[in-house]
């Protein structure tokens, strides 16, 4: 007995890791963006530590919501993570060796008190907050502009792309996007989290990553409303069962900023992302709402994120090498029982989720002051 059509669940999945992928960006955003900061923004090693023990008590639960949008693609559209993973998988490697560095990271650069140990460490702690930072922009820079694969007749993958492929100077700018992204949404945090100086050198680089965000989003949306795009040229079932190559597409360009005079409420994407960016920008240089200012560079980073995926609508994840192959939300999806019964599930636990995390962070509510490192020379 099904109480959604087949349509309505798959946009409804498709809502919902947009939701993911937007929590992850947020929540787990702030942490990559810190370490990406940790060897700028601290002077010395008591500051270092401060600044890693903002992040130190929460940046394992963040990583549940890399989990949870790693989980809904795998479980929801099983033939883009299938794709997605195979195609990209030394650029997943790259970010899962970095991500490992981070544990790493905080657990051992206070075992030995030498200046050089904790600078390696801090070096590598670096590493792992902005290396998965460009990556991840550069993976949905090649998704905008498109992946070469295709399916044969048996729906068996061929990929013809590599590493170096990945790196091409749309996709680059798309990974300074996002590199600009966190480290404004990571200095917001710390200017709201750390005692001075930390704080102040933090309001600083938010209130310049603000604005080099906003220049580096409007000259990718340029490029990419100018010259990107694939659109549908056949009929399509969106009830259907998930057969990618039943239908036909064409590159079109101009065709992701078409999507936004079809569906005029789309707008509201990048609105958020400029004047989100630009408010926090202005919060952090007032140096008096810091708290507001990490909000306003929260929906920024949302609006950010979900213009990359409503500029695609319905794509997924578009084909390059043979456009009939794209995936989109109408012919890559789990099957309507799979969608229905994991939707119960999400009902369920994502509220409990949210709720856990907002009691946790109103547990730790408060700046990091450097007296509990002073007494303690083993903390982080």
């Amino acid at each position: 007995m099904y109480f959604l059509d087949y349509e309505t669940l798959r946009v409804i999945w498709w809502v919902l890791l947009g939701v993911l992928l937007i929590g992850f960006a947020v929540m787990d955003g702030f942490d990559l963006g810190s370490g990406t900061l940790l060897p700028f923004i601290a002077h010395d090693d008591r500051e270092r530590r401060i600044v890693i023990n903002t992040v130190g008590p929460v940046w394992e639960g963040n990583q549940v919501w890399l989990i949870l949008g790693a989980g809904a693609i795998f479980a929801a559209w099983p033939t883009v993570y299938g794709t997605a993973f195979s195609g990209f998988y030394l650029a997943m490697f790259l970010v899962l060796c970095s991500l490992i560095l981070r544990p790493v990271g905080f657990k051992y650069r206070s075992k030995m008190p030498g200046a050089r140990w904790r600078a390696n460490w801090d070096r590598l702690l670096f590493l792992g907050g902005f290396v998965p930072t460009l990556v991840f922009g550069v993976a949905v820079g090649n998704a905008l502009r498109g992946v070469p694969f295709r399916f044969d007749d048996t729906m068996r993958l061929d990929y013809q792309g590599g590493l170096i492929g990945l790196l091409n100077p749309y996709a680059l700018l798309c990974g300074l996007v996002s590199v600009a992204m966190l480290v404004m949404h990571g200095a917001t945090y710390l200017a709201a989290k750390a005692e001075e100086p930390v704080a102040g050198r933090a309001r600083r680089i938010a209130f310049t990553a603000a604005f080099v965000l906003i220049l580096l989003f409007v000259l990718a949306g340029i490029w990419t409303g100018s010259s990107m795009g694939y659109r549908i040229t056949s009929a399509v079932a969106h009830g259907g069962p998930s057969n990618p190559l039943a239908k036909t597409v064409e590159a079109a360009p101009e065709a992701w900023l078409a999507n936004y005079s079809a569906l005029p409420w789309t707008m509201l994407a990048p609105l958020l992302a400029i004047v989100g960016a630009l408010l926090a920008a202005m919060l952090s240089r007032s140096g008096r709402r810091d708290g507001l200012a990490w909000i306003t560079s929260a929906i920024g980073v949302a609006g950010v994120v979900a213009t990359a995926g409503v500029s695609m609508f319905p794509f997924i994840l578009p084909s390059s090498l043979d456009p009939r192959s794209s995936l989109t939300v109408w012919d890559s999806s789990s099957s309507q029982l799979t969608l229905q019964v994991m939707l119960i599930a999400a009902a369920i636990f994502l509220p409990i989720i949210i709720a856990y995390t907002s009691f946790v962070y109103g547990v730790l509510r408060g700046r990091v002051t450097g007296q509990p490192i002073d007494a303690d020379h083993e903390s982080y």
